[in-house]
């Protein structure tokens, strides 16, 4: 019975990544212009800040990583990231977006709270900003990585 929020809340955030998913913004996305803006480590700011704004809207990391790799995927080739530590990076830099910012549209969130027993507005200071913390950290850490490796 205590999980039935939370696996409202995971739905929910699904069904609107869906809805964002076909609105056609894959086709805006893609048709930016990334090599000339974002190039080799500052490339990684692109699925960070589109998978952290997916996360923040609708809550969910999964659904953050699956639409946000459905963008991206397609423009890697064209802009010359190929092999294993490059497209490892990508995966890093769109995963540290999908966890960043957890909040009351989150099912995590909820978990947190409500099995700690933690106030929500004790939650918005712990939790959101350390989950904001931790995916500006991994941000950094791979865009160190890319400069280092690639």
């Amino acid at each position: 019975l205590d999980a039935a929020p939370i696996l409202l809340i995971t739905g929910a955030g699904g069904a609107f990544g869906t809805v964002i998913k076909n609105t056609g913004i894959a086709d805006i996305i893609q048709s930016w212009d990334m090599g000339s803006i974002f190039s080799g480590s500052l490339f990684l700011l692109v699925p960070f800040l589109i998978a952290a704004g997916l996360k923040t809207a609708q809550g969910s990391s999964t659904a953050s990583l699956v639409i946000t790799s459905s963008l991206i995927a397609p423009m890697l080739p064209t802009l010359g990231i190929e092999g294993a530590v490059p497209l490892a990076l990508v995966v890093m830099a769109v995963g540290a977006g999908a966890m960043t910012v957890s909040h009351v549209n989150d099912s995590f969130f909820w978990v947190v709270t409500q099995f700690s027993g933690m106030k929500v507005t004790d939650a918005y200071k712990a939790q959101t900003m350390a989950t904001l913390i931790q995916g500006v950290v991994t941000i950094i850490t791979a865009m160190i990585l890319w400069v280092i490796l690639v």
